[in-house]
């Protein structure tokens, strides 16, 4: 496993439990006593975490980053579980993409794709799905949906958007996590994503997941969908040799691995 899924996965556990101790960084990651010393004096060095007896204590709440700079980690694997993703998908359905960064990417592979109703509260995801190069046709339907805006987001959201969401009924959500995890399901860190989230699983009658291996296992503090209502899972190849993606095996219907080697 990569220094940057490590340290990714590490951050994610401080983000949901303020705390981690050595030993469970160990047993989560599946890394040696030595290495995970290494992370710890890392995550130290970047101020996000103070290095204490046994383990790690959160300096303070540690939310996702942006995401110009989500967009960059892991891009070759988001790509791959793009790619796949628009596979699953048939001309005619009506489809709520959130504002992550693989649905982003996603977004750009549904631009080949024929008579979908894509509804999404993401400005980038509907950019791309509007921009058409030249003599090229536009063959979807693109809701953007309404809310409040901040400065440096570029989605929108708010008790509007939420609302917006509930008079729409939709064939599929493609929702792509903070973490993902056998007990607790879906989760997201920052309470507007979770609102957004659970309305669009609420509303939609398939939940498809997308995330990349970092965040199997991963508990954030905000769960918006029980593992029960997952339909599918759609990861890259990486993920096979973790835990978290065999006990994750076991309790959905479907786990699709995206193949990582084609994708640059």
């Amino acid at each position: 496993m990569l220094q940057e899924t490590r340290l990714h996965r590490i951050r994610a556990l401080l983000s949901t439990l303020g705390q981690v101790s050595t030993e469970r960084i160990i047993k989560e990651l599946g890394i040696s006593r030595e290495t995970a010393r290494r992370d710890i004096i890392v995550l130290q060095a970047q101020g996000l975490a103070k290095r204490v007896h046994g383990g790690l204590v959160a300096l303070d709440a540690t939310p996702e980053p942006p995401l110009t700079v989500r967009s960059s980690v892991m891009a070759k694997e988001k790509r791959a579980i793009a790619r796949t993703a628009a596979r699953l998908l048939q001309p005619g359905q009506t489809v709520f993409l959130d504002a992550g960064s693989t649905t982003t990417m996603l977004a750009e592979e549904l631009r080949t794709m024929s008579g979908l109703t894509v509804i999404t509260n993401s400005l980038n995801a509907a950019l791309k799905l509007c921009a058409a190069e030249e003599d090229e046709t536009l063959n979807n339907q693109v809701i953007l949906l309404g809310g409040s805006m901040q400065a440096g987001a570029q989605e929108t959201r708010g008790e509007l958007t939420v609302g917006e969401i509930y008079r729409y009924r939709a064939d599929v959500a493609l929702l792509s996590p903070v973490g993902i995890e056998q007990n607790h399901g879906a989760s997201s860190f920052h309470p507007h994503e979770a609102a957004i989230a659970r309305a669009m699983t609420h509303q939609a009658s398939r939940l498809i997941l997308l995330a990349d291996h970092s965040k199997l296992g991963i508990n954030s503090r905000l769960n918006y969908a029980g593992i029960h209502q997952v339909s599918t899972l759609v990861t890259d190849s990486s993920a096979a040799a973790l835990p978290a993606f065999v006990a994750l095996n076991q309790v959905l219907p479907e786990v699709v691995l995206a193949p990582t080697s084609r994708c640059g």
